[in-house]
């Protein structure tokens, strides 16, 4: 039976609208959606990121991104500031308060979702993950197996584990 590309969508779509109703319900607690649940943990580190790079890792568009930035700064949660390396562009980061919530919402989601993905073991997860990081990269870069750099290791799209 020949595979198709709707059925590789449908199930990457299905995956990841199921995974994300499941989060959500421990999101709610904290006011917070999926998308800046993914941004406050794609601004854990302490240098702050640029909002192109950012919309990119987030998956989001730069007007989308935008409004959940500026969400996340009226609730004192993320600041911005000029980037020294370059002066036209603006950095984003989390405040103090930004980062406690980001590990009080890891920490619940992590409560919630369990050790590892649900419904797979261990070695399952450990062969997906890079899987689709792999998929990530080459649909990134144009969709050519010899176009996708992602390394096992890498998940360009989130943070891992």
């Amino acid at each position: 039976m020949a595979r198709q590309p709707q059925d590789l969508l449908h199930l990457l779509t299905r995956a990841e609208r199921l995974a994300a109703r499941r989060i959500q319900s421990v999101l709610d607690a904290f006011s917070c959606s999926v998308d800046a649940w993914r941004v406050l943990d794609l601004l854990s580190g302490d240098e702050g990121r640029n909002m192109t790079a950012l919309a990119e890792d987030a998956a989001l568009p730069a007007p989308t991104l935008t409004k959940i930035v500026d969400q996340l700064v009226d609730q004192n949660l993320v600041f911005r500031r000029v980037d020294p390396a370059d002066r036209r562009r603006v950095l984003a980061q989390l405040t103090p308060r930004g980062l406690r919530r980001r590990r009080e919402v890891s920490r619940a989601v992590r409560a919630e979702w369990g050790p590892s993905v649900p419904g797979l073991t261990e070695d399952e997860e450990d062969q997906l993950l890079p899987l689709l990081g792999r998929l990530s990269g080459a649909l990134a870069s144009g969709g050519g197996r010899e176009g996708a750099t992602t390394t096992a290791g890498e998940h360009p799209v989130g943070r891992g584990r």
